[in-house]
């Protein structure tokens, strides 16, 4: 889930339509739906650019079905939904693009959660550049920068907030694992908040919090709870947005063959920290 300077929501489905509200309104429209020019498939991550223009997206084969093919970050225009640039993850082992985030300097950043990876697509570049990988990494899935340029990420397998630690030329050091205040279960979705300060969901914890993030330690304070799936979060004019996924529809025998209609972006006012 993410959303523009003007408000309007956008999110991608497992089947590959990116939905969008329109600013005031209360309902998610088809905005662009696969076809074979945009090669839509199974979409993870989403990201407003609004300084580019463009709408950022994580396109996968449908994991949940066992496909096979590649991963890769495409770009729409926001202004007309229309294709602007395919950038595929390397074929050398299988791959699931999750997230986006963009730095001070328009580069844009992508976690990938099957290999345990993460890729940058600097400005002009005409491909994705590996910037770190290992197994401390797999199970990444939400990125994003604090005010200060830190960049941050949670683990969804691992249940875990982290700090990227960069070197002094900018290459990858290592992951801090910070402590949190209290236990997460399937952080996923992951929005800057500007300073320290993020919005997180946890998918199988039902859980949207703000995430405050002081040295080494990470108070979690919860905004909403008892939500099916809340996997992506973003925040816009003071409001808060959590999409519920309802995930558990694609795994759960005693879900199989029935429907998980209606899908629910939940919006909370937040108040303003002291």
């Amino acid at each position: 889930l993410t959303s523009d300077a003007a408000g309007n929501l956008y999110d991608g489905s497992n089947a590959g339509t990116i939905y969008r509200t329109l600013a005031g309104s209360q309902t998610a429209k088809p905005w662009i739906v696969p076809d074979a020019h945009n090669g839509l498939r199974s979409l993870f991550g989403v990201f407003a650019d609004d300084k580019r223009g463009l709408l950022w997206v994580c396109n996968n084969p449908n994991l949940f079905k066992r496909e096979t093919g590649t991963s890769s970050l495409r770009a729409f225009s926001l202004k007309t939904g229309q294709l602007s640039a395919v950038y595929d993850f390397p074929t050398d082992g299988p791959s699931a693009c999750n997230d986006i985030a963009i730095d001070k300097d328009g580069t844009v950043w992508a976690s990938e959660t099957t290999g345990g990876r993460i890729f940058v697509l600097r400005p002009h570049a005409n491909e994705l550049a590996l910037f770190a990988k290992g197994p401390e990494l797999v199970g990444i899935d939400g990125i994003a920068f604090a005010g200060d340029g830190a960049l941050y990420i949670n683990n969804v397998r691992k249940q875990l907030f982290q700090r990227v630690e960069r070197k002094a030329d900018g290459s990858f050091d290592k992951l801090t694992t910070l402590a949190t205040t209290l236990p997460l279960n399937g952080p996923d979705g992951l929005r800057a908040l500007g300073g320290n300060r993020f919005i997180q969901g946890e998918g199988p914890g039902g859980r949207v919090a703000l995430v405050y993030v002081a040295g080494d330690s990470a108070a979690i304070v919860p905004i909403a709870s008892g939500l099916d799936g809340p996997v992506g979060v973003t925040v816009s004019h003071g409001v808060a947005y959590a999409l519920e996924g309802k995930i558990e529809y694609m795994f759960d025998a005693k879900l199989k063959d029935k429907s998980p209609d209606p899908f629910t972006i939940h919006a909370f006012a937040l108040k303003a920290d002291k």
